[in-house]
């Protein structure tokens, strides 16, 4: 088959699945006219496109693509084939779909973890009380004014926009548009509209925390999403890579980008983003204790796991929803609210697995860049992932089975 060929079938199929949910496509910046046929053609059967992602994975060896390009598209067709299952009713254990969506294997968490996590939250934040209350406590207080929350994400969006264009060039044109919304189960979103422009949705149902805010903004916009999307719609859509185009959810392109997003605040900021976002509340007049925020956040990264194990006990171990509200609360020294809140991103269909995007996403990719050292090659490392086409089995260094 030739390249371009089985390039425009992969987008097709990828388009094809939004026609089944809503949503599945994040994001499609190529040629308006194949996204027209999708949408004008007949309801695709699930199980057809899954027989089709599988025969153009097939087909891979006998194009004329890299290596780089040919790794990309395998596994993400396995990934499409996955979900075409899925949508068709057959039952894959939750392991096993998280393995063929995302290219990696996950399993449970020693809880041993968790308590060593609790313990230094608790050195962080001694006083008596339960532990559970002293933190929550401390995010009541660390809580922002809803009226104070669009400047203060102006404030941060323009501060981490200077550093990130003083050290990853972005195009002059590229903009971040941000609006407040509710009833959505996730905390912020971007929405990659093209052309070097983002639309960043920030869920007013979560109440949004001086400590977290410059973690999202990095995280959707500079240098996260909105920045990955500009520099690779920039570098590998404008070299000829068409299949760039397309980010769909449920694919190793999702767990690359949730890792980078996660990693991003420490990328261009680094140790000291405490004291550095002290300074930016303190113009806008709000008392933010940065050595704090810094330390506890060092202290809860044990915590990482504790969402993932959620999803595996709801839906591998088909524990009840409250026995998992309960285990969320103990581990993530959270409200009832907040933990019936992340229940529900956990019971998407559509976004069930997804959770194992920001787990295994962060250690993977953070794992990669503390091989090198912090500075000029660690700042190269994070440019190849905003701007090369790397799947999880490349940053371990195997092959996709």
């Amino acid at each position: 088959m030739e390249p371009d060929t089985l390039v425009r079938e992969y987008l097709q199929l990828g388009l094809s699945f939004d026609r089944l949910e809503e949503g599945f496509v994040d994001a499609y910046t190529g040629d308006p006219a194949l996204r027209r046929a999708v949408d004008n053609a007949p309801p695709p059967d699930p199980a057809a496109l899954a027989r089709t992602a599988r025969t153009l994975r097939d087909e891979l060896a006998s194009t004329n693509l890299s290596h780089e390009r040919s790794r990309f598209l395998d596994v993400h067709l396995r990934a499409l084939e996955c979900s075409g299952r899925k949508f068709a009713g057959e039952d894959i254990g939750f392991v096993d779909e998280v393995e063929a969506y995302f290219d990696v294997r996950i399993a449970r968490e020693d809880e041993a973890v968790y308590r060593e996590a609790h313990r230094r939250m608790d050195e962080v934040l001694p006083g008596s009380g339960p532990l559970a209350d002293r933190i929550r406590a401390h995010r009541a207080a660390d809580e922002i004014p809803p009226e104070r929350l669009r400047e203060c994400v102006e404030a941060f969006s323009s501060a981490l926009r200077d550093l990130v264009r003083a050290q990853y060039a972005l195009p002059e044109v590229e903009t971040v548009e941000y609006e407040v919304v509710g009833d959505k189960p996730w905390s912020g979103f971007n929405y990659y509209l093209g052309d070097y422009r983002s639309r960043v949705a920030i869920n007013s149902d979560l109440k949004q925390h001086m400590a977290n805010l410059p973690r999202l903004i990095a995280h959707e916009a500079y240098p996260g999403h909105h920045t990955e999307h500009c520099r690779k719609e920039a570098g590998l859509v404008g070299s000829g890579q068409a299949e760039q185009t397309l980010f769909v959810v449920n694919t190793p392109q999702c767990l690359m980008a949730e890792g980078l997003a996660d990693l991003a605040l420490g990328a261009v900021v680094g140790p000291g983003w405490g004291a550095w976002a002290q300074e930016i509340y303190a113009d806008l007049g709000l008392r933010f204790d940065g050595e704090t925020a810094e330390r506890l956040s060092e202290a809860s990264a044990g915590l990482l796991g504790v969402r993932q194990d959620a999803a595996m006990m709801l839906h591998d171990e088909h524990r009840s929803h409250d026995d998992v509200a309960q285990f969320l609360q103990r581990w993530s020294l959270t409200t009832p609210e907040r933990a019936r809140q992340q229940l529900r991103f956990l019971s998407s269909p559509l976004w069930r697995a997804y959770i194992s995007t920001y787990v295994e996403g962060y250690r993977l990719l953070g794992t990669w860049l503390d091989d090198v050292p912090r500075g000029s090659d660690r700042a190269e490392r994070f440019r190849r992932l905003l701007d090369e086409p790397l799947v999880p089995s490349a940053l371990r260094g195997v092959d996709a089975a």
